[in-house]
Parts: structure tokens; C-alpha cells; sequence
């Protein structure tokens, strides 16, 4: 157990620093709305993890295959986190810059609801979270000798790293929120949004141009060898 521990640890660090669109929401969610509401969020973002590993294990590696290298799904998913990206910019437009006002929200039941649907969607369409966990259980099982009550522990070792190392973040977003006017909301929701946008472009192209994105993650594998294609824009976690 000792040896899956230490196995999963360094992929947990790995997993909470995966630049995504998951990483952008989670540190804009803990700087305006709160730790509390970042961890809604990041619950919803890890049940999606979850669901995607349950997806893995049970099922045949031939359809995961087909399902991760469907350029159906990635344009699917691109439209969605782009459509959001424009929305929430559009809404970010809205916002009343009154440099005398401190901005605060207040969060009720209905809205920590919505963060847990939010983050477990905003996971949920980015088929490169699925591509990931297929990659480490095909990369780990055999190493675990497909014993359930390893595979368990391991993979929720990694979950568990990964919660842990989002508090701190949250923690660390959360002290900006102080610092943060009308003005500077507006400018970090238009950032987030943007990232957003782009993420979804990316995704579209990775389904439109399969062959070309492939290509072009190999380059990147070339320059940076320690990243597997499952950790290109795959997660997360924060791949998300």
C-alpha cells in the first residue's frame, strides 16, 4: 500500500497543476465567492473524476478507445466551453465599475447547487479527462495486478492529493479577494473568459484536425518528454 501511495502522490501534485479550464474557474470561484463555494465547486469537479474512473474500469478498452478518439465529442465539448466563455465575458460586460463599492456576493443554497452542477459539467465535457484516467488505469493496473482493493486506494490517493493541494490554492485565491475593486473583477471574469474561449478553440481543432493536434502534441511531447498526451490539456483537473 506504502508503494501505491507513493506512486499516486506525485500524480496528484501533477493532476492539481494541470493548466485547464477547471484550474482558471476554481481560483476565480475561491476569489470572488468564497473558500467555501471553490469547494462546492471542486466536489462537483472531482465526482465528474470519479464517474469518468468508474467509466474506465468497467468498460472495455475498445470502446473507450473509440469514445476518447471520437472528433465528434472534442468539437461537441469545444462549442459548449466556448459558448460559455462568450456568455460569461458578455455578462462580465455588465458588471458596475464603482471603484467606491467593494463587491461581495451572496451565496444561498440554490447557488452552491449550481458550483457542484457547475464543476462536475465543466469536467464532464472535456473528453481528455476521460483520455487520462484511461491512460493511468491502462499504465497502472497492470502494475496493481488488477486487485480492486489496490486500484481503489491508488486512484483515490491521486483524488485525495489533488483535493488537498486545491484547498491551498483556494486558500491563496481567497486572500486576493480583498484586494479586488469592481474594475478588477470585471478584468479577471474577462480573463477567465477568455481562457474559456480558448480552451474551447483548442478542443474544436483538436475534433476538426485530428492528424495536425497530434502532431502538434507530439512536438510538444519532443521538447517537454516527461508529459504524456494524457496530460496536454487533458484534466482538470484543473484538468480541466
Amino acid at each position: 500500500m506504502l508503494q501505491d501511495l507513493s506512486a499516486a502522490i506525485p500524480l496528484g501534485f501533477l493532476l492539481a497543476f494541470m493548466v485547464g479550464p477547471v484550474f482558471f474557474v476554481l481560483l476565480e470561484t475561491a476569489a470572488l465567492k468564497g473558500f467555501r463555494a471553490a469547494l462546492i465547486f471542486d466536489i462537483g469537479v472531482i465526482t465528474a473524476d470519479v464517474f469518468f474512473i468508474c467509466i474506465a474500469y468497467f468498460s472495455t478498452n475498445r470502446i473507450l478507445v473509440n469514445i476518447k478518439n471520437d472528433p465528434g465529442l472534442f468539437i461537441f465539448g469545444g462549442m459548449l466551453l466556448a459558448t460559455y466563455g462568450v456568455i460569461s465575458y458578455l455578462k462580465a460586460n455588465k458588471i458596475s465599475i464603482d471603484e467606491t463599492q467593494h463587491p461581495t456576493v451572496i451565496m444561498s443554497r440554490r447557488n452552491y447547487l449550481g458550483l457542484l452542477l457547475k464543476g462536475f459539467l465543466l469536467n464532464f465535457i472535456n473528453i481528455g479527462v476521460l483520455g487520462f484516467w484511461l491512460g493511468m488505469l491502462l499504465f497502472a493496473g497492470p502494475t496493481l495486478d488488477m486487485d480492486p482493493e489496490r486500484i481503489f486506494f491508488f486512484f483515490a490517493s491521486i483524488l485525495a492529493t489533488y483535493l488537498i493541494i486545491d484547498v491551498f490554492k483556494m486558500l491563496l485565491a481567497k486572500r486576493l479577494r480583498s484586494r479586488l475593486t469592481p474594475k478588477r473583477v470585471m478584468l479577471f471574469k474577462k480573463g477567465i473568459s477568455i481562457a474559456m474561449m480558448v480552451f474551447g478553440a483548442v478542443f474544436i481543432f483538436k475534433g476538426l484536425f485530428p492528424s495536425e493536434a497530434n502532431m502538434i502534441e507530439n512536438k510538444i511531447e519532443e521538447v517537454t518528454p516527461e508529459l504524456s498526451e494524457y496530460q496536454i490539456l487533458g484534466s482538470n483537473d484543473d484538468s480541466a
